[in-house]
């Protein structure tokens, strides 16, 4: 339910900073280092400024991840191939070559890694997280790729066979879908990965490093990491987008990613619309909400709320280190290759475009795009030129095969049409590398990105840096026509690189069109996109990025109080839970000790989920309930037994308190003597009576005289009822609700938080409240008489105990009962600080900000000074409740013991009572029997090791007479033992019990 939280503790709000002192770990699928071995067998490694986290900073940073060398992807070659990773044998020099760079490489399995990487990223995530996904089986011709660069066609094509039996993307909906067979032995691989990639973190992890984790290939490690260093700071980031819900939800192991993810404290995107599609899947498939939050410096973030943490979600653009690329522009070498281009094509307008060989990237699209404009455009032919880079995409299977197929023979029928319109070249990634790419880039006078969905492409920012000098003076007396971007609106940079021409690759006219307008677009305007394109390079660099994701990392208050974090779950499905700090499981020992030394006692039990399984839990019985098609749940005989023998000791005053109406819990509990029943939150009440004849008397909370909002309220939600499939609406005596738990969440939510404000507009004349609960709390609107609570109860009949409560437990299982957990809870703890006032001691801390605080002064003259308060909830999980039992059993448990003591009264006690309860009581005046074996003389001397040695060497009569009373079996196990016999003074120090 909404509710008026009050304000975090006042904190002072600090800038935070990253110094030389902070340690990060940064973790990713490859180091960013290019490995080499002499060869002499002496191991060398340079930093790989292809990868975003070669970057240098002045952290102490320490880099994890694997190393490529041959064979690292699973493409081992045959028996006895050289092609299979680092030798086993020296590792240890690599480690020793690499510890210079901070590097820690993690030594896994090739054919694993290769089964995880290729297998399970490339062929499952790859195309979902791209919104591609097909339910279809098809089995693609055998393309023919042709020789290309003096690559033979058998080599290639036993590389794209090995690569072929991890792709994944069609996959048949049969025996290997749905996580079983193949799948299932994928998703065991990335586990597999994850695992031991969470052994090398944790061995690198000193305290208070912040872990920084990159790619999909990890998404499951926080789930591994939380529960080895939960102390750690750990953040996610991803570099390719996210997609919709509806594509995502496809993965059967859909909500083991997200845990995983939400497993982190921060996770990371490059664009808000990527971070967007995260939070609608945590919200459709986790039921999660999220929302604004204060951050560290004063500000607001957003966060995701889940099980009492918050996981705050960042969007960030990354960008390029200008200072790495312009001095790569300035070497000979690249030099040298971009004037050979120049020269090679004199005269034309030189295009460029690198792409993967993939369906993704959009090849044919702009090759398709170009024949038209030569088409309608025939006044340019023999005027440009276009170089077309492919780079290899084994790991794609067929549909690499199936693209380079596409691409060749357009660039054999627009080639054949125009001769020497497209230069197409072919090569693995290691041939175009950052130097070559950026000698192309310069020689170029336009780039052009078509790809169809794309995530971090930093290529267009690259050529923007490759042009920055046609602003100047100097770089614009070639009289070149360069500088121009056509970016896909499908890339992740065209939000960021707001100078280039944004097209939609689907549109191939629209494609051809920017074709033109870059050709004749005027040097003002051309010089001015450069600029606007210019500005975010410049400004946004790399270690900019990483710094501000870094700050909202180190930003997070995970260890601070009064939050403090629990582990719950199994497997994939561990999480941790914000819980305030001392929520801890409830000590029934400690409870036992102070019902029994109390004489007046309260107990306030909820209903649902409490004494009684929980009916709300499923949809479709609720929904049964509602429309009186099933009966509810009741409680359990032994459970009634344990409340009737609570109710018959007068020194009890006990209530159940019930969402459900009155003659719900009139049929199974009204016939209870000395309990009180309290329907509908609160709102009508039957005080106990010391025997039930015929129908109990209730009395309203409030008085109710005006009734014809209902019939108001009832039409109103009629109309949302009959647009919003799944949802239905629920009356009772005192109130109505729209449900809508089985809509659609999107639209559910939405349509409730309109007919919320529908409600409080046709309402406001009338005395009653409109509460809204969320997807978290069971999705309803509700509309209830003003006033109406549990807590406002509790407090009611608190106020009319006869005497002073000196003993209060409260239990409680879901957010309909926090209104009377936190009242009473504040009730105990204004007790406690009067006490500790009285006595000259410090203040307690104060309550935690997610308690909605209430003034509860007027019930301090119905408790006594010394009372004893204890709120529990049912099930672990954040709440206003100190602490907390696991499920209803152990409330039965634990009303049964309370049960016993109140039967067995105050002094007298059976040895197996004493025995559960010797941890509650003094071991200074309590003492039991214990019988420890068949035999008189075993059942003797245990009855003498049970008593303390003062009794025996000060009472030797009543001894013996007991010992012989045992020994002739007058006196047997389950015989009650007076404990006025023993005097307090009789027992001492040495005194034993067993």
């Amino acid at each position: 339910v909404t509710h008026k939280t009050q304000p975090a503790a006042t904190q002072s709000k600090q800038a935070v900073h990253l110094n030389s002192t902070d340690g990060l770990v940064v973790v990713s699928a490859f180091l960013p280092i290019v490995l080499h071995r002499a060869d002499n067998g002496v191991w060398f490694a340079d930093w790989d400024y292809e990868m975003l986290l070669s970057m240098q900073t002045h952290l102490r940073v320490t880099r994890i991840g694997v190393v490529k060398w041959r064979g690292w992807h699973g493409n081992t070659g045959g028996e006895g191939s050289p092609e299979a990773g680092v030798p086993v044998n020296e590792r240890h020099l690599v480690e020793e070559c690499l510890r210079q760079f901070n590097c820690v490489p993690v030594w896994i399995d090739p054919a694993l890694f290769g089964e995880m990487y290729n297998g399970f990223c490339k062929g499952v995530l790859w195309p979902v997280l791209h919104n591609v996904t097909s339910v279809y089986s098809s089995r693609p011709e055998d393309f023919q790729v042709p020789n290309n660069q003096g690559r033979d066609n058998a080599g290639m094509m036993e590389d794209a066979t090995q690569f072929t039996e991890y792709s994944m993307d069609d996959v048949e909906q049969g025996p290997i879908h749905g996580g079983r067979g193949r799948e299932a032995e994928l998703w065991s691989a990335y586990n597999s990965v994850n695992r031991q990639f969470a052994d090398v973190v944790v061995q690198c992890f000193n305290e208070g490093d912040l872990v920084w984790i990159h790619g999909f290939h990890l998404l499951i490690l926080p789930s591994y990491l939380t529960r080895r260093i939960p102390m750690a700071k750990t953040g996610i980031f991803l570099h390719t987008p996210f997609p919709s819900s509806e594509i995502f939800r496809t993965l059967w192991c859909r909500e083991d990613l997200l845990r995983g993810m939400l497993n982190a404290d921060q996770v990371g995107f490059h664009l808000f619309e990527y971070a967007r599609h995260f939070l609608t899947c945590c919200r459709r498939l986790l039921g999660l909400t999220y929302g604004m939050i204060p951050d560290a410096s004063g500000g607001h973030t957003l966060a995701i709320d889940t099980n009492g943490r918050n996981v705050v979600v960042t969007s960030i653009h990354a960008g390029v280190e200008p200072p790495v690329l312009n001095q790569i522009l300035t070497h000979t070498g690249t030099v040298e290759r971009a004037s050979q281009i120049r020269q090679q094509y004199q005269g034309k307008h030189i295009w460029c475009a690198i792409d993967r060989l993939e369906s993704l990237k959009g090849g044919p699209l702009k090759l398709l795009a170009l024949e038209r404009f030569l088409t309608r455009c025939p006044e340019w032919i023999g005027k440009i030129v276009l170089i077309q880079v492919g780079i290899f995409a084994f790991e794609r299977g067929d549909d690499y095969r199936r693209t380079f197929h596409e691409v060749t023979q357009l660039v054999e029928t627009i080639n054949k049409k125009w001769p020497g319109t497209v230069q197409f070249q072919a090569c693995p990634e290691s041939e175009m590398r950052l130097q070559q790419r950026m000698a192309i880039l310069r020689a170029s006078d336009l780039v052009v990105v078509t790809s169809i969905r794309d995530g971090l492409n930093l290529l267009p920012l690259e050529y923007t840096i490759a042009h920055q000098d046609a602003l100047t003076e100097m770089g614009r007396r070639d009289g070149r026509k360069r500088g121009l971007c056509i970016l896909s609106e499908f890339a992740s940079c065209t939000r960021v690189m707001r100078g280039a021409l944004h097209v939609n690759p689907w549109k191939i006219s629209e494609i051809a069109n920017a074709f033109h307008q870059a050709l004749n677009m005027s040097e003002d305007e051309r010089l001015r996109r450069i600029g606007i394109a210019s500005e975010f390079v410049t400004r946004v660099t790399t270690q900019r990025w990483a710094l501000a994701v870094m700050l909202d990392l180190k930003g997070v208050h995970k260890n601070q109080n009064p939050v403090q974090m629990s582990g719950a779950g199994l497997g994939l499905n561990f999480r941790m839970l914000g819980m305030d700090t001392g929520f801890n499981s409830l000590n029934v020992t400690v409870v036992a000790k102070a019902y029994r030394n109390a004489k007046n006692r309260l107990i306030l039990l909820d209903y649902g989920g409490t004494i009684v399984s929980n009916d709300n839990l499923d949809n479709l019985v609720r929904f049964k309930m509602v429309k009186e098609r099933s009966a509810p749940s009741v409680p359990t005989d032994d459970m009634i037994n344990a409340i009737k023998g609570l109710c018959q000791d007068k020194r009890n005053m006990v209530f159940v308190v019930s969402g459900k109406e009155r003659h719900a819990v009139t049929q199974c509990l009204g016939n209870i003597p000395n309990l009180g029943l309290s329907a509908e939150h609160g709102m009508f009440i039957s005080w106990p009576t010391p025997r039930v004849i015929g129908k109990r008397r209730w009395e309203t909370l409030v008085s109710e005289t005006d009734r014809t909002w209902r019939s108001l309220t009832i039409t109103i939600m009629e109309v949302y009822t009959s647009r919003t499939h799944g949802s239905y609406i629920e009356e009772t005596e005192m109130k109505v609700l729209w449900q809508y738990r089985d809509a659609d969440t999107e639209f559910g939510s939405l349509q409730a938080k309109e007919l919320e404000d529908h409600l409080a507009k046709y309402l406001r004349s009338f005395p009653v409240d409109i509460l809204h609960g969320g997807m978290k709390e069971g999705g309803y609107v509700e509309v209830r008489p003003k006033g109406v609570n549990k807590g406002v109860l509790a407090m009611k009949v608190l106020k009319r105990m006869q005497e002073r409560a000196d003993f209060c437990l409260v239990l409680g299982d879901d957010h309909c009962d926090e209104p009377m957990l936190s009242v009473m809870r504040q009730v105990g703890r204004r007790v406690i600080d009067s006490r500790r006032a009285q006595n000259g001691e410090d203040p307690l801390p104060d309550m935690p900000a997610t308690i909605q605080q209430v003034d509860v002064s007027s019930c301090d003259s119905s408790v006594s000074p010394d009372m004893e308060t204890f709120t529990v909830t049912v099930g672990k999980k954040p709440s206003a409740a100190k602490n907390y039992v696991h499920d209803v059993d152990e409330v039965q448990e634990l009303l049964e013991s309370l049960s016993k003591i109140s039967a067995r009264g105050q002094a007298y006690y059976s040895s197996i009572d004493l025995r559960n309860m010797s941890g509650a009581m003094a071991t200074d005046q309590d003492w039991h029997v214990k019988s420890v074996g068949s035999t008189p003389s075993t059942d003797m001397a245990a009855m003498s090791k049970s008593m303390s040695m003062n009794f025996i060497e000060s009472k030797p009569s009543q001894a013996v007479n007991k010992i012989r009373n045992w020994q002739e079996g007058l006196l047997t196990i389950d015989d009650t033992i007076n404990e006025d016999d023993i005097g307090e003074d009789d027992d001492d120090d040495g005194g034993i019990v067993f």
